[in-house]
């Protein structure tokens, strides 16, 4: 036999084993000014966990917004990107309508609600967006906006529960999947609701 016929169907098999966990922890921003920077994300109400300064052309903030696990990094010395370079990271919130108040208290700029009519991810375009709120209120499907002083820019996007895929297991591949598995998502958290209500009864009731 060939061994290197061998060698080589070895080096192109597929594993089976499960793929190692990797977690998003940190998301890089580019800024021009890194006081005016850090100013406003400590406005939005972000948790400031380091502002180090090495040297005068190394610096390094980091802020995590509340409630996540992952963390965003700005600075000096820390990205090549161009400021305001960093565009669509998204923020999920249960509620859009107190997020969106919430920042405005905060001073900061917001956009109005918006969706996309196609009922998927939004689109690029803000031709191909509907101001206001998902009329269903569906969760995935309602948006606002706002941007840093670099231009950086941030997508608010109301999750209410989760989708649960195909029902094979498989990856969504048409809109009518996407609905059936909203549906489904809904129905089981509203399942899970009435069954946390039943155990609270009282004995007796």
């Amino acid at each position: 036999m060939d061994t290197t016929q061998v060698k080589n169907e070895t080096a192109i098999r597929i594993p089976t084993a499960q793929p190692t966990e990797m977690k998003i922890e940190v998301v890089v921003v580019p800024v021009s000014d890194v006081d005016r920077a850090k100013r406003f994300y400590a406005a939005l109400g972000w948790r400031l966990d380091m502002d180090i300064t090495a040297d005068d052309e190394y610096r390094v903030i980091q802020f995590t917004p509340p409630g996540s696990s992952c963390s965003v990094i700005f600075g000096r010395g820390v990205t090549a990107a161009a400021p305001g370079s960093a565009q669509g990271v998204h923020l999920i919130v249960s509620d859009i309508v107190a997020a969106r108040a919430q920042l405005l208290s905060r001073g900061i700029e917001v956009s109005e609600p918006f969706y996309d009519a196609g009922g998927l991810f939004h689109h690029a375009r803000r031709e191909a967006l509907t101001q206001g709120l998902q009329p269903q209120r569906n969760s995935y499907g309602s948006y606002a906006s706002f941007r840093d002083p670099d231009g950086n820019a941030w997508v608010l996007q109301e999750i209410t529960v989760r989708l649960t895929g195909e029902l094979d297991g498989g990856p969504l591949k048409s809109v009518i999947g996407l609905q059936a598995s909203l549906r489904r998502a809904r129905a089981a958290a509203g399942a899970a609701v009435k069954s946390t209500a039943a155990t609270r009864q009282p004995e007796g009731v």
